[in-house]
């Protein structure tokens, strides 16, 4: 029901994308789908407010998305669409076999209905106040204030959306998914079968499964969606939650049938690997429900894993398309043109993988010219400027290496197979990192050298300077295609990376017939090899990125609609190095968490610190639901004086990053480290 945001980037496509890129670089066999969730009751709302049909809403805005993925360089093997005839099939059929098989339960039930309206209402067309926070505008499926799951019997004083009238109860027949009794295999298969998942992943399930699962209705009441494929079902769609995610399953049967090639083998053969993309919001449907939707079809294989990012929320406060606190893919790409690239550096590099994160123009900036300009390009740059113009733009003789040569040459070399277990791991920071890592290496040997001051009196030495330097930026194009596909294909063509095959003629045939015949990249080898050889040409040198300045920066914050100061806060007084000396804290770790009762906004968290555990009552409930609390790092504050909160010894603090709105946020450390280590 809208384009897409730098929120859905970071939750999704841009992992995705990163990962498929890396497979297809491997040489494996990886078929990337995805499509338009065009059933959504957002999609009626937006459709009556504009007085068109929601069909002509659907067909707008996956133009939109479709053409912003394609510009953007998303690599879809195919992006479908909910709303095409091959996917209403594939739904109906789906639905059948579960009927056929006697897995759904069929039963009547009171459901919200709007007499003006003369119409039963979903979920999301019923508004009231939150029982949790008190927020007046929470839907019936979710509070968007706070985050947490409801139900329309849950809000307090609901209305219809429809006419604003409150809603009766009226009977109506409808179809069940008995997820309770799937529990037991559930327990199996992601708790016993799936502890490698991210914490964040495996403790949103963890905590679904261990409060008890109930029937969910897959039919709803509604005239827009894929019909129920039965005599008594007229009137009724099959719910989105429960058609979108078979939308995988049709938009590999599209592609298979425009490419001539099996789509089963990748839904049914056991040696295939199945992973799934997704944001935070989705974890449910995408670890609980739809598992269970496969398992109980019984012809398709469940997902391998589900590597699902948290959200990322923009100069600290939450993204909201409504209020149009948003970037939105489509205006950034008209906005800053030929730089798809360093939105992916930026969005990458602050990826919220286990946690929420902020995205800030500044910080953007910052990235661009602190690191894509100031390192990786400048690098790339005075590399080349400097071979044209002692060397007529040829690649230079190596020469004698010295140690300083071989010990960065090895440590870069090195590099590529800590992106790849990073990436293994779908660690896509630390990839990025160990990526960027072999640009600061290049940058600082070529700074530490100096060439430019020896050519008068060493050209020798000179030439294995350049050469070497070349080749750390050859090793650059090649792994950081995944992460900058536009610049490495860009450095490729400025190096003439076709010198990488003569070189392989000379000094490894078997190297060479791998490259040739399957386009495999060298992941899984430390290439000793030099990648360009001696006397190859280089191109003119041009910049890889380029600065972006601050009258840029001060537009998109305008558009925002924010000033430039307003993040300024009243400071606290100054206080002496001895008093902040008196502050023990540790890094922790969130073991367990659960709501204090008769409380909003309290938690009792179980801390683990070094080898011990420790009690703590926070104020954080409205940010972070247990679910979600549970394994995050903490820092901790632990030599507060222990007081009882509601009944609760609370013994020290945990402290949060809180923006204006009074949304908070975890203080995670950027790289790994243990529980109970010093914070200094």
């Amino acid at each position: 029901n809208g384009p897409i945001h730098i929120g859905h980037m970071a939750g999704v496509y841009i992992p995705s994308d990163i990962y498929v890129r890396y497979l297809r670089q491997k040489g494996q066999d990886v078929l990337f789908v995805c499509g338009s969730d065009e059933h959504g009751v957002p999609i009626t709302l937006r459709a009556k407010d504009e007085g068109i049909s929601p069909q002509e809403i659907v067909d707008r805005f996956h133009k939109q998305i479709q053409d912003s993925f394609e510009q953007f360089g998303i690599t879809f093997d195919h992006y479908s669409r909910t709303s095409s005839k091959v996917h209403y099939q594939t739904a109906s059929d789906f639905f059948t076999q579960l009927d056929k098989k006697g897995i759904l339960d069929e039963k009547e039930s009171e459901q919200f209905y709007d007499q003006e309206a003369n119409q039963f209402l979903a979920d999301r067309y019923i508004m009231g106040t939150c029982p949790n926070c008190g927020f007046e505008e929470a839907y019936g499926d979710q509070c968007e204030n706070c985050g947490t799951s409801l139900s329309p019997n849950d809000l307090k004083d609901p209305k219809s959306m429809l006419s604003g009238a409150k809603p009766i109860l009226k009977r109506t027949k409808h179809w069940y998914l008995p997820l309770d009794k799937y529990e037991t295999w559930l327990k199996e298969y992601i708790l016993e079968g799936h502890k490698e998942w991210k914490v964040n992943v495996y403790g949103q399930c963890q905590s679904w499964i261990n409060q008890g699962l109930q029937p969910r209705a897959v039919t709803r009441d509604l005239d827009w969606g894929v019909p129920v494929p039965r005599e008594d079902g007229e009137g009724k769609v099959l719910y989105v939650w429960f058609d979108a995610p078979i939308g995988y399953i049709s938009a590999s049967k599209e592609w298979a049938d425009a490419n001539d090639k099996d789509w089963e083998k990748y839904w049914k053969d056991p040696e295939t690997r199945i992973l799934h993309f997704i944001g935070k919001d989705n974890i449910v449907f995408h670890c609980i429900i739809f598992p269970t939707m496969l398992h109980a079809h019984g012809d398709f294989r469940v997902a391998d894993n589900v590597p699902a990012n948290e959200f990322l929320n923009l100069e600290g406060k939450k993204l909201s398309t409504s209020r149009n606190w948003a970037v939105w893919l489509h205006e950034y790409i008209e906005d800053f043109p030929g730089k798809e690239d360093v939105l992916r550096y930026a969005l990458c590099s602050n990826m919220p993988e286990t946690k929420d994160n902020d995205f800030s123009w500044k910080e953007f900036q910052a990235r661009n010219n602190n690191e894509l300009v100031a390192i990786l390009g400048n690098f790339v740059n005075r590399a080349l400027v400097l071979c044209h113009k002692y060397f007529n733009g040829q690649i230079p003789e190596k020469g004698n290496l010295i140690e300083a040569d071989e010990k960065v040459l090895s440590k870069v070399r090195d590099l590529p197979n800590k992106i790849s277990s990073s990436l293994e791991d779908f660690k896509f920071r630390d990839a990025l990192n160990h990526f960027m890592e072999i640009a600061r290496m290049g940058n600082k040997y070529l700074a530490d050298n100096e060439p430019w001051k020896l050519i008068k009196t060493d050209e020798n030495r000179v030439k294995t300077i350049l050469n070497t330097s070349l080749q750390i930026a050859a090793l650059i194009s090649l792994y950081g295609e995944p992460f900058l596909p536009n610049t490495c294909k860009k450095l490729k063509n400025l190096l003439g990376l076709g010198g990488f095959m003569k070189n392989l003629i000379k000094t490894d045939q078997d190297k060479l017939k791998i490259l040739i015949h399957s386009t495999v990249l060298p992941w899984g080898w430390r290439l000793n090899s030099d990648l360009l050889a001696e006397g190859g040409n280089l191109e003119k040198p041009e910049l890889l990125f380029s600065k972006i300045e601050d009258d840029q920066i001060q537009a998109q914050l305008e558009k925002l609609g924010q000033p430039e100061n307003d993040q300024k806060k009243n400071s606290k007084p100054m206080i002496k190095f001895e008093d902040f000396e008196k502050l023990d804290l540790k890094l922790a770790e969130i073991k367990e968490a659960k709501k204090v009762p008769e409380t909003d906004k309290l938690l009792e968290l179980k801390l683990l610190v070094g080898d011990e555990e420790r009690t703590v009552v926070s104020g954080i409930a409205q940010s972070y639901p247990p679910e979600n609390a549970i394994g995050q790092k903490v820092l901790y504050l632990q030599n507060l004086e222990p007081r009882k909160i509601r009944g609760v010894l609370s013994e020290g603090m945990i402290l949060m990053a809180e923006d204006d709105s009074g949304g908070l946020s975890f203080l995670i450390p950027e790289k790994a480290m243990p529980s109970g280590s010093a914070v200094r």
